[in-house]
């Protein structure tokens, strides 16, 4: 049956959001201090971009993985930047004493800035190849890809759809303090992926 590719799709966005990392992180600290809905377009913005990365491994686009592969020290290089200044503008944050309201600007800067990150991490599209692979789902008929790919982009989504929603319901649990420390914590985090992004790189300059 075509609909088993859906939820084999499913069950693989689930397991490659699911793993705490930098998008993680973001997602959480922005719940707590912007609300939901930026959380959720944080988490959404990764899910999209592994629908991405799952529809080249789906439709088995050798050249564009291949390209993305051979690229991926640049790309570590500007996915570590980036995280790091995240990191640091997170760090350097200060929570404000009142909700403010967060326009399509924030909105759309919580969705690009996750989306980017996720696009700029060579590591996703390599996991979506190996385990396309070690399934046999590469090359198959362009319906039951399109499934697939629909599937990795729901399961990411719910996966995101359910952490900001949980960290939503101990929202009203943390003061300006408490959010103050959540902003240091997540900071230091997600700069030390980026400072971690940056020096594997040498790993592999050191491998070519």
């Amino acid at each position: 049956m075509e609909s088993i590719f859906f939820l084999r799709g499913l069950i693989i966005g689930l397991s490659i959001a699911a793993p705490v990392g930098p998008i993680g992180v973001l997602c959480i600290r922005r719940t707590l201090s912007e609300g939901r809905r930026v959380g959720l377009l944080t988490g959404l913005g990764a899910a999209t971009a592994d629908a991405i990365y799952g529809y080249i491994a789906g439709f088995g686009l050798v050249f564009i993985s291949s390209v993305l592969v051979s690229q991926q020290i640049w790309l570590r290089v500007i996915g570590g930047l980036f995280l790091c200044f995240l990191g640091l503008r997170t760090l350097l944050t200060r929570p404000a004493e009142k909700a403010a309201s967060i326009g399509r600007y924030g909105h759309a800067e919580a969705y690009v800035s996750t989306f980017f990150l996720t696009l700029t991490n060579p590591m996703t599209i390599l996991s979506f190849l190996g385990i396309f692979a070690g399934l046999g789902l590469s090359g198959g008929s362009y319906f039951s890809a399109g499934l697939l790919v629909l599937g990795v982009f729901s399961g990411s989504a719910l996966w995101w759809l359910l952490l900001s929603g949980l960290v939503s319901a101990f929202r009203s649990g943390f003061d300006a303090r408490r959010l103050q420390w959540v902003n240091k914590i997540s900071g230091i985090i997600i700069l030390a992926f980026g400072i971690f992004a940056i020096l594997s790189m040498t790993q592999f300059i050191g491998l070519n």
